[in-house]
């Protein structure tokens, strides 16, 4: 996986006028909260207010990346192909992204019932994504310049951009 790792981590940072970020799921994601404080990357919580420790083992984090740094490594060498979360490049910063993220954490159904929307979930993201028409895509974008996130096939990155009022989906094969 050591090409894919790098393959991965080349189309992240390949624009540096972007910040790199990740969406990653504490439910996914075994010890993800411990990394976190082990290696101090910036973020913030999605959750609101001051958790029990039970529901923050299973909160999603936003996290902004740096390019070569021990806790994007261990993102990529461990996570990839096993549905953590979503990638998102964009020029805003962690408290504004942040104030976006958790506007997508909650839908309702039919009946008005809320629910939580795990779009930070790559299987989830790249079925949603396809089915959503131009205003719903200016929500789920607002300022994100690109998702990337793992394929079905983890030898396959997926870009999704917005652009014109249309989805614009991208896919990159990865090497072994």
């Amino acid at each position: 996986m050591a090409g894919t790792n790098q393959a991965v981590h080349q189309r992240l940072f390949a624009d540096d006028t972007l910040s790199v970020y990740s969406v990653l799921d504490g439910a996914s994601v075994p010890n993800l909260r411990q990394k976190i404080f082990e290696d101090d990357p910036a973020r913030e919580c999605l959750y609101r207010g001051e958790l029990q420790p039970d529901m923050a083992e299973v909160a999603p984090y936003l996290i902004r990346l740096q390019i070569n740094t021990p806790f994007m490594d261990w993102v990529l060498q461990t996570g990839w192909g096993k549905h953590w979360g979503i990638f998102a490049l964009s020029n805003s910063d962690l408290r504004s992204l942040r104030r976006h993220f958790r506007t997508l954490l909650t839908v309702h159904d039919p009946t008005g019932k809320p629910m939580l929307f795990r779009y930070y979930d790559p299987r989830v993201l790249r079925v949603y994504l396809p089915t959503c028409n131009a205003e719903e895509l200016a929500t789920i974008f607002g300022p994100i310049d690109s998702y990337l996130l793992e394929d079905e096939d983890p030898l396959v990155m997926l870009r999704y951009r917005f652009a014109s009022g249309s989805l614009i989906q991208e896919r990159f094969p990865l090497p072994q």
